[in-house]
């Protein structure tokens, strides 16, 4: 890339913001411009409005960077990232949509929309050809990607390579789910603390549907659900970075561990063929031993854009099971909007 893109951040001081700000402050593609707030932020320093909760510090060029009011629609970089709740996202990310912005989002507000790509990249990257459709009927010039739910991200990661190779049909999985995803400053620590907190917020919905959306097909600016179903049990637990998910998975043939390893280990899709800068290789990681994967140890695999799985066994209600972990916050969130973004400009379609 013989310049940098300006890019801007929709939701700059929350803690998925952060985690854009984090990743994006020295990216080789992509330089930061704007940084959009509330209203309670607009006009001063970024450095004195942001409560810096990550443990890399806060780059001194972006602490300097003056906040834009996010309402106002207004943004000198045409690529934005956005981090907002997924209620201001429905109002706010079509505004700058119309304006011409090409909007990365990690809201949930458009995941399921008809006309809305929503892009795991080594799965769909094809799914990013609706965009000219959704530009037609919403009659923009810009227009919204989605990544997908933190939890569905790496479940894809890990079901995809199996589906590729042996086709899903049913996949029951229960998911415990660290702190940083109910963002900050979250759930309060006495609800959480030598606690289990069913999920509710509609995750398990998310859950159970965006993969089946991310995994089907694409053609003639329709999507297609694939044809497999999941269940899903969510819970929140006491770990701050890592989601960790126990799945079991019916598979379409008749297969071996050692099958079931070489899927996950020969699985090498477009980001790692075109070597994207944030694009894991490999994107999917076997752990080693009886009792792996865990947060502590394996969350930053792959610069935590990668999947680790492990325990992989046979499955006494379906076929095989295994455990698989993801950093929520960066390729579960940030990382994964960053790396559509980085095929889209590969493609020079930014």
């Amino acid at each position: 890339m013989d310049k940098k893109i300006p890019i801007g951040i929709i939701g700059a001081t929350g803690a998925v913001g952060q985690r854009f700000i984090s990743l994006l402050a020295r990216h080789p593609w992509f330089e930061i411009t704007d940084l959009l707030a509330s209203h309670r932020s607009a006009g001063r320093r970024y450095g004195d409005v942001v409560k810096w909760i990550l443990p890399d510090p806060l780059p001194a060029s972006i602490a300097d960077l003056r906040v834009r009011q996010a309402d106002a629609g207004e943004a000198s970089a045409r690529v934005l990232f956005s981090a907002l709740p997924a209620s201001d996202a429905r109002t706010l990310e079509p505004l700058f949509a119309s304006k011409g912005h090409y909007i990365f989002s990690n809201a949930s507000a458009f995941r399921m929309d008809e006309d809305t790509p929503l892009v795991i990249t080594e799965v769909n990257p094809e799914h990013l050809d609706m965009i000219p459709h959704q530009q037609k009927r919403r009659n923009w010039d810009g227009f919204i990607v989605c990544n997908a739910n933190c939890t569905t991200t790496h479940l894809v990661g890990a079901l995809h390579p199996l589906h590729l190779a042996f086709g899903v049909e049913k996949a029951f999985v229960a998911t415990l789910q660290a702190a940083s995803g109910a963002g900050y400053p979250g759930i309060p620590s006495l609800d959480l603390i030598d606690n289990v907190v069913p999920h509710s917020y509609g995750e398990e919905e998310k859950v159970e549907t965006e993969p089946r959306k991310i995994m089907g097909d694409y053609a003639d600016g329709r999507f297609q659900f694939a044809e497999m179903t999941i269940s899903a049990h969510c819970h929140r637990v006491p770990v701050v970075d890592g989601h960790t998910e126990a799945v079991s998975v019916a598979l379409g043939q008749s297969v071996s561990r050692d099958d079931i390893i070489d899927a996950f280990r020969s699985y090498r899709q477009l980001p790692q063929t075109l070597s994207l800068p944030s694009a894991p290789d490999p994107a999917v990681i076997v752990a080693a031993g009886e009792h792996r994967p865990q947060p502590r140890l394996d969350r930053m695999a792959g610069r935590g854009m990668a999947t680790v799985v492990g325990r992989i066994r046979p499955c006494n209600l379906l076929d095989w099971r295994f455990s698989l972990l993801g950093h929520n916050t960066i390729r579960g969130a940030a990382g994964g909007s960053i790396l559509n973004a980085e095929l889209m400009a590969y493609w020079g379609r930014l």
